[in-house]
């Protein structure tokens, strides 16, 4: 019987100083969250933008024009929610846990939401946003060519085919481990 061979000797300085850069390179991260949240601060803009429209107008539009115009307001706020569970969950995750013990608030799913779930969330915000732009051309219908609503209506089949697919992927890697 031979003996198994030795481990090879490690070249452990600067192997320590690799793992150290690898490891704080997530900071690189930080500026992207950042961006993320002048994003949110340009959807408030128009948010407040489009709900200033609206109600200057509310009492010479159509009531179609009413929902339209407060659907629009929902897609924002949608959007705004999904930026800001990406910018939580993704610092919580690849950078760094949030330090709030002075703060009185903790949201509940913060910590908890990992990279499967993040995916999830986002792609279900996705169907939602995409479902209210199918809703609001609907509204229009008088407006829209049959082209274009069928290809609206054929992206938005692929993005809740996409999720349910992701979704099932997802439970499937959870079955795994």
């Amino acid at each position: 019987m031979s003996e198994p061979p030795a481990p090879r000797p490690r070249n452990v300085p600067v192997e320590r100083l690799i793992e150290r850069t690898i490891f704080a390179s997530r900071w690189l991260l930080a500026p992207f969250y950042l961006g993320l949240l002048l994003g949110l601060a340009a959807l408030l803009v128009k948010f407040v933008q489009r709900t200033a429209t609206l109600l200057a107008g509310v009492l010479t539009i159509s009531g179609n024009d009413v929902i339209v115009a407060t659907l629009s307001l929902i897609d924002l706020s949608l959007m705004a929610n999904l930026l800001l569970i990406v910018v939580f969950a993704g610092y919580e995750s690849f950078v760094s846990r949030m330090d709030l013990e002075g703060h009185a608030v903790r949201l509940d799913w913060m910590g908890q939401i990992g990279f499967g779930d993040l995916k999830l969330r986002l792609m279900a915000s996705i169907v939602a946003i995409s479902a209210i732009h199918v809703l609001e051309e609907f509204m229009n219908v008088g407006h829209v060519s049959d082209r274009d609503l069928g290809w609206v209506v054929g992206i938005q089949l692929v993005f809740v085919v996409s999720g349910v697919l992701l979704a099932f992927m997802d439970r499937l890697m959870e079955r795994g481990h």
